[in-house]
């Protein structure tokens, strides 16, 4: 399989790594000597992240848990081979489970016609599918509000109309919150904006809104330079202006 490697690495805070892929981004969280893997990228990541991971002092055993915001190939296509490199356990939503582990075809977003040149754009920067994808030889299956065992006790945070089961992990310990495709940074103005390519684009609205309303200072994405300081602020104020209609959802 053809090397799929990051364009850049990036030390957010000492315990928050991004990896920025040509399409999408991945995010590595430290605990002490335990790591977690937010996003995958897509199919021929796993070993440039093994790299990755090993640069920052880590082995790749390290990574104790890969868990996907979504299914799509650009966030999720790597999983299964950095899992088996690894050793570390594939989790996400329930709903988006049957895609991650190969058993089913994800539905197809409902595209705007602005969006399809982006569309074909980031397709063109993907590496070709592979014959033979690797897939997890399991996936636990997450709904909103569990707890997971990093940063001091992750929530998962439905946030559904990007997919069925897109995901935000939000560490309210630590204050970062990590969107998945809810929420973008344009990269024409750097703007915080509605993520695209949507399935259901009103329930992605809300979601952003919920997304907004958690208290964060840092909001790392899957497409756009993160937020390092004053995150929910920045977020609530773009969300307010572009979606005026509607209450955030209770935290």
């Amino acid at each position: 399989m053809t090397p799929y490697a990051p364009t850049e690495v990036l030390d957010l805070t000492p315990r928050l790594r991004m990896l920025r892929f040509p399409v999408g981004q991945a995010y590595l969280w430290r605990d002490d000597g335990e790591l977690t893997l937010i996003d995958a990228g897509a199919p021929g990541a796993g070993g440039p992240i093994a790299d990755v991971v090993r640069d920052w002092g880590h082995a790749p055993e390290d990574v104790r848990r890969i868990v996907l915001t979504h299914f799509h190939e650009d966030h999720a296509g790597g999983a299964g081979e950095f899992a088996r490199l690894s050793g570390a356990e594939v989790s996400a939503h329930r709903l988006d489970a049957p895609y991650v582990r190969g058993e089913a075809t994800g539905p197809s977003p409902v595209y705007e016609d602005w969006e399809r040149p982006l569309h074909a754009h980031a397709l063109a920067q993907l590496p070709a599918p592979p014959a033979a994808p690797v897939l997890p030889y399991e996936v636990r299956e997450l709904e909103d509000g569990d707890t997971l065992d990093f940063g001091d006790g992750a929530r998962v945070v439905g946030a559904p109309g990007h997919t069925d089961g897109s995901i935000g992990i939000h560490l309210p310990h630590h204050g970062v919150l990590f969107t998945g495709d809810a929420i973008a940074v344009s990269p024409l103005d750097g703007q915080v904006v509605l993520g695209v390519f949507n399935l259901d684009k009103e329930r992605a609205i809300a979601s952003y809104r919920r997304l907004a309303a958690l208290d964060s200072e840092v909001a790392c994405f899957g497409h756009g330079d993160p937020l390092v300081g004053g995150a929910g602020e920045a977020l609530r104020t773009a969300v307010a202006r572009a979606h005026p209609t509607g209450t955030p959802a209770s935290k």
